[in-house]
């Protein structure tokens, strides 16, 4: 076994009882010793040294929301987050292009709050494009826009009722318009052809490959089957070199209650995390669930699993070994989630049951009298900062003053919520550097709003920001022994970095990338052979 040492770094451990270091020795994928400067490393042949050259290394990020089938096939999909209607229409059609007549085209981004029309139309999807079925995901992911071919080949025409939970968007004439929410999108979604097995692990192979681009070593991935199939076949043949933390659809609750599965069965690079759930929709297409209307309407979006449901399942979760993981937007899903997280507290502590590490997912706007409740309950916030600033017009639209408590990193930090940040890719950019500069400035990438970012009450440190990614993701993930932080008996997962973002501008942020990425102690990446 070859010992492997980094020295002449300034390396940020993220321990606070060491919090910097000047070289790390590293065997077998483990962090075994830190170094002080100019420390004696010795001449043995059976060492590698490396010398750092004064740059900085972080510890590797973990996104802890992400779809990683979606973000890897998304990779091939026409891209539609553009500044207008018809930009987007243009590259359908140029995709179209090449492809043969009924060969469907996927593409994902679109935001009708960037364009300004609106929302697309079948017709107008027809006009660019109407000898291939086209489906087209909004960025939230909770809305999808189709042509007249895609309608058909999906068996949907006028006559088709709503599904519960979902909508298929009328005109006044009762003609389908295109476009579909929530849980009516697999009712198109259901006639795409799926990707192959083998597919999937390629366009996951080169998602691996991006996430360590961008200093991304672990993984909290949220999509179904096939994404988990795929992970398994990359991990059996050594491929897999993101920590994969893989999370389970509640529709599956009973099929994994039956084969024994657990929250942190598994290995190093892939283990099972939590039952996920979806408590309401999104903030875009209004259908996250509100406790008042949405301002300048009526509607208060849809509520997709009261307190009750939740209870019921979670205790059959919990009863097992599962975590669960739930997803809540708008203030009323959060109130709903955190009292159903109250009563299965009290069941776990009557019941004498561990108390498991759940989560919500996304919290993107709490009453204020909730903003306390994560902390008292032990529950996880999993967030995903670049929301904010990708979401603050909408947001300040659609909840007016309700926006104090928005994307609330602050007041939740303040409480002392444990806090984990990802990104939701394929809804955003899986860069955490981009989430970390939306952290700490509330402000997009052209500086706005300025000086001082929207609602920078919730602004929160560098140094809070990075442990959001790292500590904080390890702990979500039950991890906090051997993941996120650099010091002797933990995994060496890392970054380095050319400059020092503690003493740049963090404008400076919104450039940074790693030169090299380790995982496992393995130089998976590096800028130069990239």
């Amino acid at each position: 076994m070859t010992t492997h040492i980094l020295s002449n770094g300034k390396i940020y451990t993220s321990d606070p009882t060491r919090p910097k270091a000047w070289g790390l020795i590293i065997e077998d994928g483990m962090i075994t010793g830190l170094l002080h400067q100019e420390q004696d490393m010795g001449t043995r042949s059976d060492v590698k040294h490396e010398n750092l050259d004064g740059k900085t290394v972080l510890p590797g990020f973990t996104d802890a929301h992400i779809h990683l089938k979606q973000y890897a096939l998304t990779l091939k999909k026409v891209d539609c987050e553009t500044d207008t209607k018809n930009e987007c229409l243009q590259r359908v059609a140029a995709r179209a292009k090449k492809l043969e007549p009924g060969t469907w085209i996927l593409g994902h981004g679109w935001d009708q709050n960037r364009w300004e029309e609106g929302y697309g139309s079948r017709e107008e999807l027809d006009e660019f494009v109407p000898h291939h079925p086209v489906y087209l995901t909004a960025k939230s992911l909770h809305a999808a826009w189709v042509n007249s071919a895609a309608l058909t080949s999906a068996h949907v025409n006028k006559n088709t009722p709503d599904p519960q939970g979902g909508n298929l968007s009328r005109d006044r004439k009762g003609k389908l318009t295109g476009l579909l929410f929530e849980n009516a999108i697999p009712l198109v979604t259901d006639h795409i052809p799926p990707p192959s097995l083998p597919e999937t692990i390629r366009a996951l192979q080169d998602a691996q490959r991006s996430l360590w681009s961008m200093g991304v070593t672990g993984a909290h991935d949220f999509d179904r089957h096939l994404s988990f199939a795929a992970l398994q076949e990359l991990q059996g043949n050594a491929d897999l070199k993101l920590r994969v933390t893989k999370h389970i659809n509640i529709q599956k609750l009973n099929a994994a209650v039956d084969i024994g599965l657990r929250s942190g069965f598994g290995n190093s690079m892939l283990q099972i995390g939590g039952i996920k759930a979806f408590a309401d929709g999104a903030l875009g297409p209004q259908t996250a669930a509100m406790l008042t209307p949405y301002e300048g309407g009526e509607s208060r979006g849809v509520l997709l699993l009261p307190a009750e449901e939740i209870v019921q399942k979670g205790i059959l979760a919990v009863q097992n070994g599962l975590s669960l993981a739930i997803h809540a937007i708008g203030d009323r899903a959060n109130r709903e989630v955190l009292n159903a997280y109250e009563q299965i507290r009290a069941y776990e502590e009557r019941h004498h049951l561990p108390p498991l590490r759940h989560r919500i997912e996304h919290v993107q706007v709490l009453d204020p009298a909730d903003c306390d409740r994560l902390s008292r309950l032990g529950i996880i916030a999993s967030m995903q900062p670049i929301h904010a600033t990708s979401d603050m017009e909408t947001a300040t639209r659609y909840w007016g003053a309700r926006t104090q408590y928005a994307y609330a990193w602050r007041t939740l930090l303040d409480h002392r919520t444990p806090l984990a940040f990802g990104s939701d890719a394929p809804v955003e950019s899986p860069d955490p550097f981009l989430g970390v500069h939306a952290a700490v400035t509330r402000q997009t990438p052209s500086g706005e709003p300025a000086p001082h970012g929207w609602r920078p009450e919730q602004r929160i440190s560098l140094e809070e920001a990075l442990e959001a990614y790292t500590t904080g993701a390890a702990y979500a993930a039950g991890q906090e022994d051997r993941g996120g932080r650099l010091k002797p008996g933990y995994w060496a997962d890392l970054i380095v970095l050319e400059k020092d973002p503690f003493s740049s501008p963090s404008k400076d942020l919104l450039s940074t990338h790693p030169l090299a990425t380790m995982v496992n102690g393995e130089w998976v990446w590096r800028l130069e052979s990239s």
